[in-house]
């Protein structure tokens, strides 16, 4: 592990091409907040479809997510207990991944509770950054930074959307043989810092990796005996 500091947003590696998987189904209509949610973005849906994982648009960290209820409300307490309980048991099982693939030696989780805590989307969705000794953010300053404009992620999300549509625009322009390609939105100020192409080959690659750790967690349980959470967990 180095020492080092880093922001590069770019160190997984995709599965071999013949272990990648088919499409996520997705439920239907999925959102986050206002946005709509694509294959290309999430990761994990849970056993009970309640909650979903996706990669960052802009993450602050490498290997920053979120985890969201599928539906959609602005507050933890509006959760049914069957949601919450399901929404942390996801931000455990991702968690424990995420540790491992990116070889963290510990991780923020973080809930932005309301627009005075924060909160820039107003649907309930969980943090989790993988963290190292040498990051380039050091301790609690990657909160600060999530309350600042890298942290805004209903800013970023708007941003794409716009970007999206501007490309699609030119696209069709250049089709039609109205303009020629230059410049465009991955020139323009306030560009998103990922591509399309780079979140599908993260959320492919988390995605191979949560099937290996619900392997992982089997194998545990049966070496321990017994499962993790007597009480039962939610299908």
């Amino acid at each position: 592990m180095t020492d080092t500091p880093t922001e590069s947003t770019n160190t997984f590696q995709p599965p071999p091409t013949d272990m990648r998987l088919p499409p996520l189904k997705l439920p239907p209509n999925l959102t986050f907040g206002p946005f709509p949610i694509t294959p290309s973005q999430a990761f994990h849906i849970s056993p009970s479809t309640l909650s979903y994982a996706l990669v960052n648009l802009r993450p602050l960290l490498p290997g920053h997510t979120l985890i969201c209820p599928v539906r959609r409300v602005p507050r933890l307490s509006q959760l049914s207990d069957n949601e919450t309980t399901d929404l942390f048991l996801t931000v455990k099982r991702v968690s424990r991944m995420l540790e491992r693939v990116y070889k963290a030696d510990a991780l923020n989780v973080a809930v932005q509770d309301g627009v005075e805590a924060g909160q820039s989307v107003n649907h309930v969705h969980v943090h989790v950054i993988p963290r190292r000794k040498g990051d380039v953010v050091v301790g609690d300053q990657v909160y600060e930074r999530m309350d600042g404009r890298e942290g805004n992620v209903g800013a970023v999300w708007e941003e794409y959307e716009v970007l999206q549509g501007r490309r699609k625009v030119r696209e069709e322009m250049v089709e039609r043989g109205e303009r020629e390609i230059s410049g465009g939105p991955d020139g323009e100020e306030g560009r998103v810092d990922r591509s399309e192409e780079e979140m599908r080959e993260e959320a492919q690659w988390l995605r191979w990796e949560m099937e290996r750790e619900a392997e992982l967690e089997e194998m545990r349980k049966q070496s321990s005996g017994a499962d993790e959470t007597p009480g039962g967990e939610i299908p």
